[in-house]
Parts: C-alpha cells; structure tokens; sequence
C-alpha cells in the first residue's frame, strides 16, 4: 500500500474575517519542492476573492483523472509495442447537482489526441482498446463516483 502527503497551507495576513471577505489564495505544497499556487474557483468564489492565475480544485480534480488515464495509456501502449509521439487531452468537468442535490463534479470528459509513429501503428479498434483498459486501470476513476467518460480524438 501507498501513502501520499501534501500540504496545503493558507494564511489570513491581517485581512478581516468573519466578514467572509477574505482570499481563498493558498498554496499546495507537494514532495520534491513543488509549490503551487491554489485558490477556489473563481466561477464559486468572485473575483478579486479567489485567484484566476492559480489552480482550483476542480481543475486539479479533473487533471488527476486525465493524467492518471493518460499515465495508464502509455504504459499499455508501449507494452503493446505501439510507438507513441505525443498525447494531449483537453479534459472537460462539469459542475452541477448530483442526485442529493447537492453540488459535485458531475461528469468527467477526457479528450486524448494521441499521435502514433513506426512502422506497427494500433488500428481504430486497437486505440479504443487501450483507452477502455487505461480507463478501467486508472485507481483515481475507480476512486470517485463521477461519471468518467473517454471520448478520443485522435
């Protein structure tokens, strides 16, 4: 079994409180060193209250899910001896009620363009199938109860 950590950290820094007027500006802090700068979307929490230029956690939500199936797809593809150039996904999630009526991630649409290259290219049918098995492999989808859709481009 695994074990991961972060850190997220947030300081008031004299602003007033209880107003409820304070920044949602924070930080992640990951193993390594890495530092990023989070914030509530600015979609739930206005602006200048949130931080446009920072990650929200329904961005690093959706992210995690398509960087895990990506993560999945590539190791699939080069076991199965396809030669893969590149891989872009513009991931798509969407908020909206759940059936508490509460608000969630309510879908997940992932997007992969894969470029392939070599003389032993996956046909149509072969891609679909990397993608079915990168779906049912990434533990991040199989972790919530979103719906995670895979609708590839290329």
């Amino acid at each position: 079994m695994s074990v991961y950590e972060t850190v997220v950290t947030w300081s008031r820094d004299g602003a007033a409180f209880t107003d409820n007027r304070y920044s949602r500006g924070h930080r992640w802090l990951f193993d390594g060193g890495i530092d990023v700068p989070a914030s509530a979307s600015p979609q739930v929490v206005p602006l200048p209250l949130s931080v446009a230029a920072a990650v929200d956690p329904e961005e690093a939500f959706v992210v995690s899910l398509s960087s895990c199936h990506m993560l999945w797809f590539l190791s699939i593809a080069a076991k199965r001896g396809f030669v893969v150039d590149s891989y872009r996904d513009a991931a798509v999630g969407v908020l909206g009620k759940d059936v508490l009526d509460k608000l969630a991630i309510t879908h997940v649409t992932l997007h992969p363009d894969v470029a392939f290259s070599g003389a032993h290219r996956p046909t149509p049918r072969e891609v679909a199938a990397m993608h079915e098995e990168a779906h049912d492999e990434c533990f991040i989808a199989r972790s919530v109860r979103t719906d995670v859709r895979c609708e590839p481009v290329g």
